[in-house]
């Protein structure tokens, strides 16, 4: 009898996947390739995010009255800490907003400037003739942070310190790494190994976390801490500049405690 259940549920459920494949390939519009997922459809909001908790954080926010630009700083506070190998508090933001209220849309450049101690002149180029990547000759201010109080000034709603509480209490308990995370993780060790400081933070047990492990990162849970409490300026003319400064200074940079202090976005 056992064996007639399973016979009788495998037809079944081959029977269920032949009528999908068959309703998938009927309502496809002609010349599309077969989808394996529908469309999604929202009525009151919606999140896309390259971690299933990031997009979490954004949707939570939402519910909790907060604009559509609180989940979008809300999501990339939680980014900047679950996909390190691709956002972070280091980079630049960028940003279009449309406010029906106002029937305009608005454009946001947070996008750093080169340190003024650094001149044309002194950059050494690559072999093709371009600034050197992932040398001190590359960096500019990080306008990330910037771009966010800039953004939430406009168009937040929620105090900024319930936007990223949730960033704060993920950096301090840690999460699984996803696989594409993983993977792109793995490949950037490679090339950022040697830098001073990166393994310290991004390779715990001396090597990128796998598929699957829980990565933590207090420090950022610190400074994002900082920034609820204190505000962009913490970033720009408190603790946090000076010691980016210090580290730059100290590993061939050039930057100057002003070029933080008199950064602004466009």
């Amino acid at each position: 009898m056992r064996w007639r259940a399973l016979a009788s549920m495998l037809a079944a459920m081959g029977t269920l996947a032949a009528m999908g494949t068959l309703v998938g390939a009927a309502d496809r519009p002609e010349g599309r390739a077969f989808a394996t997922r529908s469309v999604t459809v929202a009525r009151h909001g919606m999140v896309a995010a390259a971690h299933p908790l990031a997009v979490l954080v954004g949707v939570e926010t939402l519910k909790k009255g907060g604009s559509a630009v609180d989940a979008a700083i809300a999501v990339n506070a939680a980014l900047a800490f679950m996909e390190p190998v691709a956002c972070g508090l280091g980079g630049d933001l960028f940003a279009m907003v449309y406010d029906p209220a106002t029937n305009k849309l608005y454009g946001l450049n947070a996008s750093g400037r080169a340190p003024k101690a650094l001149t044309a002149e002194k950059v050494p180029p690559a072999a093709d003739g371009t600034v050197p990547l992932h040398t001190p000759y590359a960096w500019t201010v990080p306008g990330c942070v910037d771009g966010w109080f800039e953004l939430h000034q406009r168009f937040g709603k929620l105090p900024m310190a319930e936007i990223l509480a949730p960033a704060i209490a993920y950096a301090r308990e840690g999460v699984p790494v996803p696989q594409v995370i993983a993977g792109a993780w793995a490949r950037g060790a490679a090339v950022f190994r040697g830098k001073p400081g990166f393994a310290e933070v991004f390779l715990p047990q001396g090597r990128a976390p796998k598929e699957g492990e829980v990565f933590a990162n207090p420090a950022l849970a610190r400074t994002l801490s900082l920034l609820a409490e204190k505000g962009r300026d913490a970033f720009y003319r408190g603790e946090i500049a000076a010691k980016i400064v210090a580290y730059s200074q100290a590993n061939g940079g050039f930057f100057a405690l002003e070029d933080f202090a008199e950064h602004r976005s466009e």
